[in-house]
């Protein structure tokens, strides 16, 4: 960070932003001011502020997304945004208010104590956003298929013959019938939105899918598809939401980023690891949890479908998905054996698997992108 830099911390909201000035050579905050999150007033801030030195502006990332670092940008000045997650915390201090948030962004910012996040172009956070579309209606589905399983239930409607939401379930929920009008009604109500979720998921699975074939995403997923557990839709999700492998210049770095490596709390003599972190893009974590169950079947032998998924990929893909495929077989089992839960063992195969994920993505040809 140059000293000679106007600091200038923004805490954002959906109405107001909360601002921070620290000047060069004042190691004190000496300006503080609220203004309405509207584009003219955040032109005219950063247009008075250009007058007196060159400014840098920082804000936390999150729900108000990067449409305030995009028109910081656009007049040509340096905006930052921050993860929030790795903002230094006192321990002590328990007050929080919006003007001291942005003080602390804008001291933090100077001394290079923040860590500043990649913003995705237009293009990319709008795949982006598709996934995660499609993402909240299977939660959605799951959702309206509990409430349906919890009032037949209620109602001792109990299918026992084989398992859940697969045809014969249907056909023996169109068999249903209920005394009472009421009831009826709502067993209905409950059905409709269950099978509106399952239209609304399929059409955005098709969406997700035309995705898939763009260049931009063709090979990488193809790539991905070759692990064991990862097919095009998980493929889709760890492309959009990762986007820039390249960023990841190592292994572990792209594990922490998963928030599945373990926490630690150790003083002197004394280490104590803990649960996993948690730390970054949930998306991507939850990927790799559910991939990595498929790790407790058998690895030597390639399924058909597997072998057609790995068709046409470059040898050292196939050779590093099948290293992937061997290794967390044995390191499921091996972790079962000890006497681990099988939820921790899988969580601790996640975490390999997404060493392997970014070493094949090593291979992914640059990816355009346009801001």
């Amino acid at each position: 960070m140059n000293n000679n830099n106007i600091v200038v911390g923004l805490d954002v909201r959906k109405k107001t932003i909360a601002v921070a000035v620290l000047y060069p050579g004042i190691e004190q905050v000496s300006e503080r001011q609220m203004i309405d999150n509207m584009l003219e007033n955040i032109e005219k801030l950063v247009r008075r502020l250009a007058a007196q030195g060159k400014p840098v502006f920082c804000y936390e990332a999150g729900p108000c997304g990067y449409p305030l670092q995009r028109q910081i940008t656009q007049l040509r000045y340096v905006c930052e945004a921050i993860a929030p997650a790795l903002t230094p915390r006192r321990p002590g201090d328990k007050v929080k208010a919006d003007r001291r948030d942005a003080e602390k962004l804008a001291r933090w910012f100077r001394a290079g104590e923040l860590t500043i996040i990649r913003i995705p172009t237009r293009e990319e956070e709008s795949v982006r956003d598709l996934v995660r579309a499609r993402e909240d209606a299977l939660g959605d589905r799951l959702r309206a298929r509990h409430r349906l399983g919890k009032f037949l239930l209620r109602q001792r409607r109990i299918y026992r013959e084989t398992k859940s939401w697969g045809a014969t379930y249907r056909e023996w929920l169109r068999t249903q019938r209920f005394e009472w009008t009421a009831l009826q009604q709502a067993f209905d109500a409950y059905v409709r939105h269950v099978d509106e979720a399952d239209e609304r998921l399929a059409e955005l699975d098709d969406r997700v899918d035309d995705l898939a074939q763009q260049p931009m995403y063709q090979v990488p997923v193809r790539y991905l598809r070759c692990l064991k557990g990862i097919d095009t839709l998980s493929a889709m999700t760890l492309a959009a939401e990762i986007q820039d492998f390249e960023r990841f210049q190592r292994a572990p770095s792209f594990m922490a980023y998963t928030g599945l490596v373990t926490s630690e709390y150790s003083s002197g003599q004394r280490v104590v690891r803990g649960a996993i972190t948690k730390v970054g893009n949930a998306h991507v974590r939850r990927i790799l949890v559910e991939a990595a169950w498929h790790a407790r079947l058998p690895s030597v032998k390639i399924g058909h479908t597997l072998a057609e998924r790995r068709k046409g990929c470059p040898l050292e893909i196939r050779r590093t998905a099948y290293k992937a495929q061997r290794r967390l077989y044995r390191k499921y089992w091996r972790l079962i054996h000890r006497g681990k839960r099988p939820s921790v063992t899988v969580v601790a195969c996640a975490r390999e698997l997404a060493g392997f994920v970014w070493a094949i993505s090593w291979r992914f040809p640059p990816i355009p992108t346009t801001a």
